[in-house]
């Protein structure tokens, strides 16, 4: 083609200097377009100077061969995409030779990729399922083989290179350049994987381990967590290299916990989570005596994933009962952590059956109340909670009807979901208990509009709240300590008695709270006397009688029938606001229907009392 596009140059037709581009377009055959991607040349047209490409979904597109020589560029016939388009069932049939294909992956793309660009070339047009099992077959062969670099992390290349390097001497240089004691643990693990494939796994072990113990050394006290992964490491290499037990000197996992100030929760935490079981044995093993204890201690304070690993120890070596005794104390004090009660939640097996309960969703909510700016960790339990349509249902299903309208109360007024959340919840109780639907919808209804007070009565009710939330509740939760001290739950009636009156209390607080939120405070001053309101005192004449009466007419809260003054809810106040004088109005007193007719209104206060 090389004669042809010269001609071409000679007539005017192309630019001489796109001759060698346009060749190299036309052998390769396929070419790459930065905006449309691979293209296959499918004919060159002298006449017209243009080439015709098949791109990806754009097939049969014209190009003049100027702007092709500028903006194209060859792909090698042996390239992977000049392969696949040429002859994509040769490729497919490659697939089972792993090597092989990953070596002209590799090849084209100047001998190294990324897993992701690998499996973006091959999936789903080479690998049409089951991509995972071939490349972990894939990744088993290339680490045994020679001419392959397999990075420790997804994110850098896998190399090629034309000279063969051991297994064991490429492990052992990967090790040597790590930097730091958690690096050379990565490595440790990766020459666990091939330590059958390596030529001389003593050797390799000996190098390994005296590398590894001054590291474990500098790092047992500042960073005890990493020191124990490594630990772990260094004695499983050790066992599988068949060398003798460690010497004297070796920092082991038992002199790691035997540190004083070591706080058992924190390193536990910050070791990976698959060798979480393997740390909790270890220290099982260094502390025969104590780890009972400290393992229930530490359930509070990790993650839910940890709670898993703790429980399964604590059952398995037959500490149930304990372990219960621990979630009833948390839960019943509200003092159990969203973590622990997302792993909580999840489980809800047969094992915990007499612990589930209403005061568990309770619990939950007052735990997230607590962690509101903690996102994470209130986030995932409240997700738990709207994902699992059964669990406010189970939780509440053999529940009293009173203990459930208190847990809908406490939801209602929970700041912990948002509105739609919070009704899909409500709905959940409401469909298992219809006795709560009033509930659900009238208290909204009174919720929506404020409650008028006067100044007084508000200090009243904010003084009550006071005396309930600092004083009444506290001295409740010690009675509940004293009372649960005192042994068997089942049979303890302080116990039972100290539980009954927190709930009392809790629904008094919950109770106090909405009305206080919905409460307007008001000194009723200056009313309107046209027609009866609040803040206005009426005169009327009871029609049977022919007795005049005297209403003062206040807020919400003001009660005082000795003097006549009722709060504008009143079936009485409520028939007598908004008439005038001179309407009669009918209402119901002390059991039996009366008339009045109103004579007079007049303002309760007209001017602010002088301050002093």
């Amino acid at each position: 083609m090389k004669e042809e596009f010269e001609k071409l140059a000679a007539t005017g037709k192309i630019e001489g200097r796109h001759v060698p581009a346009l060749t190299q377009l036309a052998e390769a055959g396929c070419c790459i377009h930065r905006s449309w991607g691979f293209g296959r040349i499918k004919s060159v047209d002298t006449v017209f100077a243009r080439f015709t490409i098949d791109f990806t979904g754009k097939a049969g597109h014209p190009m003049d061969l100027g702007f092709a020589a500028e903006q194209l560029k060859p792909v090698p016939k042996d390239h992977i995409l000049a392969r696949k388009a040429i002859d994509l069932a040769a490729v497919r049939h490659l697939a089972a030779h792993h090597l092989e294909l990953i070596k002209i992956i590799l090849n084209s793309f100047g001998g190294k990729a990324t897993t992701e660009q690998i499996q973006q070339l091959l999936v789903p047009d080479v690998i049409t399922e089951d991509w995972k099992k071939w490349w972990d077959t894939a990744k088993r062969e290339m680490k045994k083989d020679g001419h392959f670099i397999v990075p420790t992390k997804r994110t850098d290349p896998i190399i090629y290179q034309a000279q063969e390097t051991s297994l064991q001497d490429r492990l052992l240089a990967d090790f040597r350049k790590a930097k730091g004691l958690k690096a050379r643990v990565v490595v440790v693990y990766e020459i666990l994987k091939g330590v059958s494939d390596l030529k001389d796994k003593v050797a390799t072990a000996n190098e390994v381990i005296a590398a590894l113990n001054p590291d474990i050394a500098s790092h047992q006290r500042n960073q005890p967590a990493v020191a124990l992964e490594a630990i772990f490491a260094r004695d499983e290499l050790r066992e599988a290299a068949g060398l003798p037990a460690a010497g004297p000197d070796e920092v082991t996992v038992a002199k790691v916990w035997a540190q004083d100030g070591i706080r058992f929760g924190p390193v536990i935490e910050a070791i990976p989570a698959a060798k979480h079981h393997r740390a909790l044995e270890s220290f099982k093993t260094a502390y025969p005596d104590r780890w009972v204890e400290m393992f229930r201690s530490a359930l509070n304070f990790v993650s839910s994933k940890l709670v898993k690993e703790i429980v399964s120890v604590l059952v398995n070596e037959g500490k149930l009962a304990l372990l219960k005794e621990t979630l009833a104390k948390l839960i019943n004090q509200h003092t159990a952590s969203t973590e622990l009660l997302l792993w909580f939640g999840r489980e809800r097996t047969e094992d915990f059956v007499d612990i589930l309960g209403p005061e568990v969703f309770r619990a939950m909510l007052t735990a997230m109340e607590r962690d509101q700016f903690q996102e994470r960790r209130s986030n995932r339990l409240r997700d738990f909670i709207l994902e699992d349509q059964a669990l406010i249902v189970e939780l509440t299903a053999t529940a009293d009807i009173e203990v459930v309208k208190d847990l809908t109360r406490a939801l209602k007024l929970s700041p912990v979901f948002d509105d739609m959340d919070k009704r899909s919840l409500l709905a959940r109780l409401v469909k298992a208990h219809p006795a709560v639907q009033s509930l659900v919808s009238g208290e909204q209804t009174k919720q929506e509009a404020g409650l008028l007070v006067s100044w007084d009565s508000l200090e009243r009710r904010r003084a009550e709240y006071q005396e309930l939330v600092e004083k009444k509740i506290p001295a409740n939760s010690k009675e509940i300590a004293i009372a649960r001290s005192y042994g068997d739950l089942r049979e303890n009636h302080e116990y039972k008695a100290a539980k009954e009156m927190q709930k009392i209390l809790m629904r008094q607080k919950e109770d106090l709270e909405a009305a206080l939120n919905r409460a307007r405070g008001q000194d009723f001053l200056n009313a309107k006397t046209d027609v009866v309101g609040p803040g206005t005192i009426v005169v009327a004449t009871d029609l049977a009688t022919n007795q005049a009466e005297t209403f003062t007419i206040l807020g919400a809260w003001d009660s005082d029938p000795d003097q006549g003054v009722i709060s504008y809810l009143t079936p009485v106040a409520m028939a007598l606001v908004n008439r005038k004088v001179g309407d009669e109005v009918e209402f119901e007193l002390h059991g039996s229907k009366r008339r009045h007719r109103i004579e007079k209104i007049e303002a309760w206060k007209t001017e602010a009392p002088v301050q002093a």
